[in-house]
């Protein structure tokens, strides 16, 4: 069992920088590939990055690449969203989540969840 605290999110203007920390207990963080999820009022749950256990495999999506970095300390139990450039089309609430094995980019892939946290993008 893991038990996932998504924090950070806040009101940030367009072009401004957050940092999301996705906290995680038990004695096994390393064993999960870690992701970020985002959902927007009205819309489905989306896909936005992912990590390997060892921290040595990433994946984004299109829409984010090149602004967002997915990053994890397992020393810390931690997994951490960098976004930068944000735009208004990045207002969501944003899910923390572990699965076992590879990195994946689909949310029935993933086993645990995080309650998440409000990010919103003024402009």
């Amino acid at each position: 069992q893991v038990q996932l605290v998504e924090s950070g999110g806040g009101l940030v203007q367009a072009g401004g920088s957050l940092r999301l920390p996705c906290a995680a207990s038990g004695r096994t963080f390393s064993s999960y590939a870690m992701g970020w999820f985002r959902q927007a009022p009205g819309k489905e749950r989306e896909f936005v990055a992912a990590i390997s256990g060892r921290g040595r495999v990433t994946s984004y999506a299109d829409y984010v690449k090149g602004r967002f970095t997915i990053s994890r300390d397992n020393a810390k139990n931690t997994v951490y969203l960098q976004m930068n450039s944000l735009e208004p089309e990045d207002t969501a609430v944003y899910y923390c989540a572990a699965k076992y094995g590879q990195v994946g980019s689909s949310s029935p892939e993933y086993n645990y969840w995080g309650h998440g946290t409000q990010v919103t993008v003024s402009s």
